[in-house]
């Protein structure tokens, strides 16, 4: 990655942080996907029940990966036939592992969800939430996030799953009420509650959707 981009991204994460940590969340950052694997596995314990939705991120890290041949105890999802009950499981584990559609410049995570189970655990349930973001989906506020997740995520997302929706056909966000829709909830997390729940590892580089 290009040496002025790698700078501008330490920077901009550094104002993330601060910007999380107003809002009762944890920030860190890393520069790349090897260090955010390693931080990300020394932020769960090794006796954890840990799950998870389907963030392409924690993917691309190898996180998923690692946790399968690690000691926790990793629900994996695509084990199980009924997906509803590995889905239930998540409000009870001890670390939920998820990405965002979104993250402004001062720490707002903006989700949209289908199912919902996804953005019902990030709200309450799990004891610890920790997010992988890449840096590209830092926006400038609010609006900018919630028009990035409609227009670039939603898309390539229903895209990925083969729904029938306006958005996979052009990429671009309709505001459509298809039957395929995957924007049925809208989270967005302005604060935590609980001190020490949610924790956002900002990547340098570009994860997910």
């Amino acid at each position: 990655m290009n040496e002025n981009i790698v700078k501008r991204n330490k920077l901009l994460a550094q104002k993330v942080i601060k910007g999380l940590e107003s809002r009762n969340m944890t920030g860190y950052y890393a520069e790349n996907a090897d260090e955010a694997l390693s931080l990300a596995l020394s932020l769960i314990p090794e006796d954890a029940v840990v799950t998870m939705g389907g963030g392409m991120s924690v993917h691309e890290i190898g996180l998923a990966e690692a946790l399968k041949k690690g000691p926790q105890n990793f629900v994996d999802r695509d084990a199980y036939e009924d997906k509803r009950e590995a889905a239930l499981l998540a409000y009870d584990a001890d670390v939920y592992l998820a990405s965002a559609n979104a993250i402004t410049q001062d720490g707002v995570l903006v989700n949209i969800d289908g199912n919902s189970n996804r953005v019902s655990a990030i709200a309450f349930g799990p004891k610890k939430v920790l997010f992988i973001v890449g840096m590209n989906k830092v926006c400038s506020d609010v609006d900018a996030a919630m028009k990035r997740a409609r227009n670039v995520a939603a898309p390539i997302n229903a895209q990925r799953f083969g729904l029938d929706t306006p958005c996979s056909k052009t990429g671009a966000c309709f505001n459509c009420k298809s039957p395929d829709t995957i924007c049925c909830q809208f989270l967005v997390t302005r604060y935590s509650r609980h001190k020490d729940r949610i924790h956002v590892i900002l990547v340098g580089d570009n994860l997910g959707f």
